[in-house]
């Protein structure tokens, strides 16, 4: 089994890494392009790309090679070999299934320890290719804009000395309102030896300056702006363009989870639980201490207030007291009437603003518990995804192993569609897990672990129907059961024997022959007109004559098979084969029968169903009247 599988599996896992490799490579084809980054920057970025992308090539290879491998055998009845040699399934499958936990526990291994570095490493490459500045390209007859503060127009370049010529340059480095325009017959352009600046070499040219700048507080109020015309035959300056590739600084990327293992992902979930409960706790002592729930021990006096309001208001303190009670029912309505409207407009205004002021802090502090709560949920569905990856592997084998050995095709065909097809709904609802616990919806491990969840039913079913040789994905069952379904009958084949034992008895089959012919004509005497639909379902779908017709068919077939006369072996080839015809295939009492009758739903599209098949079946009735009429005419 290992020489089978490993061969298979490490070219399976090659094609799967470099096709995930190249949809890398699409995806950020934008922001390498263009760049002029050197070969081994490109091979480090792809070296750590590789690597990176190994738990998603790992599960559809070990589910290819599987598939592949089971086909195989199945397809060279290899597996029907073992398996009649007492072999069962689970134990052709133990070495593999070893292995396959072997490989399961060095992906987790991977995934904790490797792939922190890996990431780290990746996307400090990627974000320093994406600060890059271009490569320095300046195309004919176009502005080019990569230069920040310049626009440069070169009319044609000489490809031989690599001069430019027609130049107009744009330069707004100062502001638009300070903008410098220099024109010149020709130039070059060239690269200081740190990349850190740009040298421009001008022949022949003049130059315009703006001079609102230096003259803004000389001149303030007029209305005319002086300018600076320069003719000159050589002039250089000096352009800041930073060249050179530098990778971002790693340290900040090893503190996000990307960066982390399983060790340093549960002490981060951990501090952050603790300083989220903290700061909700905060929050709803807040939210308390801010309510309308007060308790007012001393009050002053407001000369503005009726004496109505002071009565009733040292009567209900009076009452509390006298009842001790630690808080006073306040009838806020009564309270408020008895101001005056200038209090009234001052209260009213005072709650907006409290509560204006309520809504925008509370509103800060949501969005701060909000992002705080994404990063640990970030955190907790990488912790969890140091499993889902061997997990995934074995599932993806305890699928693949059955379904090579259901299927039984080997090679690249079959097995890659089906890969590529349950990948892909493996790949969906992964992803759907991973962004509904990403964003909260659901639990960290409900989301992560939504499509092991899925494909454990999927490997359990399939493991079990190919132990007990199922052939649940046959084709040839499906296509079966359909002709025997729409009543479509198969095609007869008599071969002539090469050694005949006992000849038949042509006028005892004549007999046969006779009373077949009149059974038929009887048959489709009774059966011209459509059964009731309560009838039929009052006998059950049952038609006994049908059956009596198909056994004499095949007792004459049988004896005439005998026969060395090729026209006679030739003409029983026209007997139809009867068999799928009976309305239904289950016995049902008249009771039964009555009862899914009155239940509408169920008993129309069967009884339509059975009048369809009754018409094939009459046809096939007068087929074999007429090819035991023809028999007999050879017979004399």
């Amino acid at each position: 089994m290992f020489q089978t599988f490993l061969p298979l599996f490490i070219m399976t896992f090659g094609i799967c890494l470099f096709i995930v490799l190249m949809q890398f490579i699409w995806r950020f084809i934008d922001d390498l392009v263009g760049k002029g980054l050197e070969m081994t920057v490109l091979a480090e970025m792809f070296l750590y790309a590789a690597l990176s992308l190994i738990p998603m090539a790992l599960p559809l290879a070990i589910l290819l090679a599987s598939l592949m491998t089971f086909g195989n055998l199945g397809e060279q009845l290899e597996l029907l070999a073992m398996k009649s040699a007492g072999v069962s399934l689970i134990r052709i499958m133990k070495p593999l299934i070893i292995l396959m936990v072997f490989v399961s526990v060095g992906a987790f291994f991977f995934q904790n320890n490797a792939m922190p570095v890996v990431q780290v490493k990746l996307y400090s490459l990627l974000y320093g290719i994406r600060q890059k500045s271009p490569e320095l390209d300046i195309p004919e007859g176009s502005f080019y804009g990569e230069i920040t503060g310049y626009n440069v127009y070169v009319k044609s370049k000489d490809k031989n000395t690599g001069s430019l010529k027609d130049m107009m340059i744009y330069d707004y480095s100062n502001g638009f309102n300070n903008a410098r325009v220099i024109l010149a017959d020709s130039g070059r352009l060239k690269t200081s030896e740190d990349k850190l600046f740009l040298v421009l070499t001008l022949f022949n040219g003049e130059s315009f300056e703006n001079l609102n700048k230096e003259t803004s507080s000389a001149r303030r109020g007029q209305t005319a702006v002086p300018y600076r015309r320069e003719t000159f035959g050589t002039k250089e300056f000096l352009i800041e363009f930073d060249a050179n590739f530098t990778p971002t600084d790693e340290g900040f990327l090893q503190n996000q989870y990307i960066g982390k293992n399983l060790t340093d992902l549960q002490t981060s979930i951990d501090s952050m639980t603790v300083r989220l409960d903290s700061m909700k706790t905060v929050n709803s002592k807040g939210i308390y201490d801010n309510s309308y729930k007060r308790n007012f021990v001393n009050r002053d006096h407001n000369p503005d207030e009726t004496p109505e309001a002071v009565d009733r208001f040292q009567e209900i303190l009076k009452t509390a007291k006298a009842e001790k009670k630690e808080t006073i029912n306040l009838h806020f309505e009564e309270i408020y009437n008895a101001k005056t409207p200038a209090d009234k407009a001052t209260l009213l205004n005072r709650a907006k603003n409290s509560a204006e002021n309520v809504r925008q802090d509370y509103y800060i502090r949501a969005t701060t518990i909000g992002g705080e709560a994404a990063k640990m949920r970030r955190h907790q569905t990488e912790w969890h995804k140091k499993f889902t990856i061997s997990a995934a592997c074995l599932l993806f084998f305890f699928i693949g192993a059955p379904l090579g050995a259901i299927i039984r095709k080997g090679g690249l065909g079959v097995p890659v569609i089906i890969s590529v097809l349950l990948f892909i709904f493996y790949y969906i609802i992964d992803n759907m897990g991973y962004k509904m616990a990403r964003d909260g919806v659901w639990a960290s491990w409900e989301g992560m672990w939504l499509s092991a969840a899925v494909l454990t039913p999927m490997g359990v079913f399939l493991t079990y129907k190919a132990v007990n040789d199922s052939v649940i994905l046959n084709a040839d069952t499906y296509i079966n059961a359909l002709k025997n379904l729409i009543g479509k009958r198969s095609n007869r084949k008599v071969e002539m024997k090469d050694v005949i034992i006992f000849a038949p008895d042509y006028e005892a089959v004549a007999a046969k022959l006779h009373l077949l012919f009149d059974q038929t004509q009887n048959y489709i005497t009774k059966h011209t007109r459509w059964i009731n639909y309560f009838t039929f379902w009052k006998q059950g779908g049952k038609d006994d004559s049908v059956n009596v017709l198909s056994d004499q068919v095949e007792e004459i077939v049988e004896e005439l098979a005998n026969s060395d006369q090729i026209l006679i072996l030739n003409k029983l080839m026209d007997y139809p084969i009867m068999s799928g015809y009976n309305q239904l295939n289950i016995r049902i009492t008249p009771k039964i029968g009555m009862a899914i009758a009155i239940f509408f739903p169920v008993g129309l599209p069967i009884y339509l169903l059975a009048i369809y098949k009754r018409k094939l079946l009459l046809h096939d009735v007068k087929v074999v009247q007429r090819t035991s009429q023809e028999l007999l005419d050879m017979f004399k």
